[in-house]
This record gives structure tokens, sequence and C-alpha cells, in this order.
């Protein structure tokens, strides 16, 4: 092979790993880690540390005092439990609904398929904030105020819509031979869904779970406004409370803000190429 061979070889070499698609994957990636690795140095940093200038990106003296107050002078793990709970079973209540209610948008012949979906969108995007005294009003006089399932029942509400899209494009497009074998085999359409489908669609399953459990566990108006009694309350609410009229513990909310965002990155990280099989088969079929 001549110098000039090898020389192009190189420069090939060079723009396969410096080209604009890997160069932007890399900025992307260190501008969305920064602020997480400045929360977890943050979490450990004694007190009198921060702020200081030139800012040190790793504490001289790394403690943890910041989470026992977290977990010891504040209810954070009372607060946690109730954002685990009601973001579980939300999703779950919403991951067996937009299956269905998916399924038979995307495969059965079901009149004014086009508004419905229309309709599902418009409110997917609507407002929180529009809605938030009329449901506060109804769950009043019900009695739900300060209660778990104040939470669950709206959160599904405002998640399902979302879900529902999701799961329809992504049932839209499997072949219908996996409905004919079990209709000749005698299922009904629940054992249908249940044993065929399912196990089709589980990708776009992972990708409405982690979405909807990410956005039940960070929620913060309906919390503040439907739970206002402490052992009753979320994460958000909870960490948004902190401190004093004087005083702002940010160490301790940096503390427990790591301690929320730990279940999603699990999540994430878990369920990363069902998430992306999920939200991309969502998005390229229609």
């Amino acid at each position: 092979m001549t110098a000039t061979a090898v020389k192009q070889s190189r420069r090939r070499g060079r723009r396969r790993v410096f080209n604009t698609v890997n160069v932007s994957a890399v900025a992307i990636a260190l501008i969305t880690a920064a602020p997480i690795y400045w929360l977890l140095v943050n979490s450990i940093t004694p007190t009198g540390e921060m702020g200081t200038l030139p800012p040190t990106f790793w504490p001289a003296d790394p403690t943890l005092t910041h989470y026992e107050e977290a977990f010891g002078q504040h209810a954070f793990g009372r607060y946690l439990f109730n954002s685990l709970l009601v973001a579980c079973l939300a999703t779950t209540t919403v991951l067996g609904l937009s299956l269905f209610a998916g399924y038979a948008l995307a495969r059965m012949p079901v009149r004014g398929k086009g508004p419905i979906m229309v309709f599902l969108l418009m409110i997917s995007v609507f407002p929180t904030i529009a809605v938030v005294t009329p449901l506060y009003m109804i769950e009043r006089s019900l009695g739900l105020l300060n209660t778990h399932i104040g939470l669950i029942l709206p959160y599904v509400a405002f998640n399902l819509p979302f879900a529902v899209w999701i799961m329809r494009n992504y049932l839209k497009d499997l072949p219908y031979e996996l409905e004919e074998s079990a209709q000749i085999d005698g299922a009904s359409t629940t054992r249908t869904v249940w044993s065929v489908i399912l196990p089709t669609v589980r990708p776009g399953l992972f990708a409405v779970g982690v979405f909807t459990f990410t956005a039940c566990l960070t929620e913060f108006l309906m919390a503040m406004t439907f739970s206002s009694e402490d052992e009753m309350r979320t994460v958000p609410v909870g960490i948004a409370l902190f401190g004093s009229e004087f005083e702002v513990p940010f160490g301790t909310i940096f503390a427990a803000s790591v301690a929320t965002v730990l279940p999603i990155a699990v999540l994430a990280l878990v369920f990363r190429r069902a998430v992306v099989a999920g939200m991309t088969a969502g998005a390229v079929k229609g």
C-alpha cells in the first residue's frame, strides 16, 4: 500500500469517528450528563464548600450528612413512598387500559377513529392548570382529597391519551395472521390480546410505562393542590417545602433530588432498548 493510500485510509477513519453525528451525540450526552453530575456532587458536598469560587468539581471532604437530614429531619421517606405507590398504581392502570384501547382503535372496526385520535391528541397536550380548580371541587365533594386514589385517578386520566396514542400506532401494523391463528383455535378477543398480542408489544408497553411512571413521579401541580396534609405529600411537593423563610437547605434538596432521580435512572438503564424500540415504532407507524 502506497503512502497516499495510507493517508487516505487514515483520513477516512478520522471521518468515521469525527463526523457530525458522533460529535453531536457526544455534545448532547455531555450537556445532559453535566446537570446530573453537578446534582450528585452537591449532594455530598459540605454546606461550607457550596458556592465557592472557583467551583470545585469534587468535594474535598465528601459527606452523607445531607442524605441523613433528608431522611431524618424531614419526612422524605414518606414522601418517596407516596410517590412510588401512586406512580406504580397509576402506571399499571394506564398500561392495562391503553393496551386494550389501543388494540380496539388499531385492529377493530370502530366508528370515528379519526376524530377519536384527534381528541386524544388534544387531551394529551391540554394544560393541567386549566382543570385543577374543577378537579379540586370534584375531589372535595367526593372526599378524595389527601388520599392516594385522589392522585391516581387524575394521573391516569392525563397520561392515558398519550399512552393510547402510542399503543395504537405500535399495534396498527402488526400482522393480522397472529389474530387469525388465535381465532382459529377458538380464542376470544380478550384471550387473543393477553396471550398473542401482549408478548409482541412489550417494547411499546415499556416505553409507555417509563414515560408514565416518570410523569407521575415528578408531577407537582395536582400533588400540591390535592394533598395538603404532610403525610400524604409526594416527593416534588415535599422537596419544595424544605427549608424555612430564612434558610434554603440546598444540600438536603440536592440529596433528596438524587434519591428521586435514582428510580427513573434505573428504569431507563434496564429498559433502554425496549424504550427506544417502542418510541421508534410509535413514531414511524401511523
